[in-house]
């Protein structure tokens, strides 16, 4: 379906530079703060904000799970342009209320890892990822570039 032209600027007049719905935004604004040591903290918070690509930064809302020091990213086996360009370059940045981390994304390549992110995701949004082979999916586990 082809959304009119009008309905597309006005989402972007609306997002701004952020993402907005399923449209990307560019360098997301905020305070840069140290990676918390447990981001457990996130378990309520369904979508987060997640910029790749520093040099022309891309933005886009993304669901997360938070297990211990790591937070994941999951794309399944979508090649999505963030995964494209983590792939490229791992440095990352997260936005959640008006706070900025500054990340380094790293492919997952354990199956035991990718299971346990699998029982954290049905846990939180209530159904499990559609391709749990780690081989075939993009997971990402986020850390602290410290």
């Amino acid at each position: 379906m082809k959304l009119p032209r009008s309905l597309v600027c006005l989402c972007f007049l609306l997002g701004g530079c952020k993402p907005f719905l399923i449209f990307p935004g560019g360098a997301l604004e905020g305070a840069i703060t140290p990676a918390p040591a447990d981001w457990t903290a996130l378990d309520t918070v369904k979508t987060i904000q997640f910029e790749t690509r520093p040099s022309d930064p891309y933005s886009v809302n993304i669901w997360v799970i938070g297990m211990g020091e790591y937070l994941y990213v999951h794309a399944g086996a979508n090649r999505a342009a963030w995964v494209e360009h983590m792939e490229a370059e791992d440095a990352v940045r997260l936005g959640h209320e008006g706070l900025i981390y500054e990340l380094r994304g790293r492919r997952v390549t354990d199956q035991a890892v990718f299971d346990q992110f699998s029982d954290a995701y049905e846990k939180k949004y209530g159904r499990r990822p559609r391709n749990e082979n780690v081989t075939e999916a993009y997971l990402f586990r986020l850390e602290s570039r410290d």
